[in-house]
């Protein structure tokens, strides 16, 4: 039986926001800080969706079980919650790509893995917050993405089945959490895909190379 689809679901970082600039700059201010040289940005944007601690693991070489990484990581997170939304905009597309989900009476979110504490106050910067039908950040559920658990939760809160959804995301770990929940699956090839990393291998139901290309897809899959 097929299902029609009532929900989009967004992952934030290098989906439906472009946060890299604010947090490029978090990492940069910290490696100043520790009297080492700036990143270039190409570099770090593919590391954004994986989060502050590969954010260290990229400026300082050293993994979690070193004596300085989490002193690090909270420098880190303590500078981008300062500068937030300094140069964090929506991805071009994306407010008319809301738009459209929403004069088709479909409602949409966000899941992410960043913790509540950030995903609040940058989705109020966005204008986003009152227009979501739910927002599931890394630490609303007992477990984050890979598992499906907050997928679940989200299809929960938006008054949808699993199969009444899809997910839009930029990395692995939202492909296979989407894909365990039941769902449909999309991968934002316009997000922070590293030049090692291989998309097409996710298991994906499909690919999009702009925002607007998942309404074509939605069209395509009624």
């Amino acid at each position: 039986m097929k299902h029609a689809l009532r929900t989009v679901l967004f992952d934030l970082d290098g989906t439906l926001a472009d946060t890299a600039p604010d947090l490029a700059h978090a990492l940069n201010a910290v490696l100043r800080e520790q009297g080492r040289a700036a990143l270039p940005f190409a570099r770090v944007r593919a590391a954004v969706s994986h989060g502050a601690s590969a954010l260290i693991r990229l400026g300082f070489n050293i993994e979690p079980d070193d004596a300085n990484f989490e002193t690090l990581r909270l420098r880190l997170l303590d500078i981008y919650q300062q500068h937030l939304a300094d140069q964090t905009t929506l991805f071009p597309g994306v407010p008319e790509l809301l738009e459209h989900i929403e004069r088709r009476g479909m409602n949409w979110g966000v899941i992410t893995n960043k913790p509540a504490w950030l995903t609040g106050p940058l989705m109020d910067k966005l204008g986003l917050t009152q227009r979501a039908a739910c927002i599931v950040s890394g630490d609303t559920t007992a477990r984050r993405k890979p598992d499906p658990e907050p997928m679940l939760y989200a299809c929960g809160k938006a008054g949808s089945t699993v199969q009444e959804c899809v997910y839009v995301g930029d990395a692995e770990r939202d492909i296979e959490a989407g894909r365990r929940a039941g769902m449909k699956t999309l991968v934002a090839l316009f997000g922070y895909i590293a030049h090692d990393d291989t998309p097409h291998a996710w298991g994906a139901d499909g690919m999009i190379n702009a925002p607007q290309d998942v309404l074509a897809w939605m069209d395509d899959h009624a």
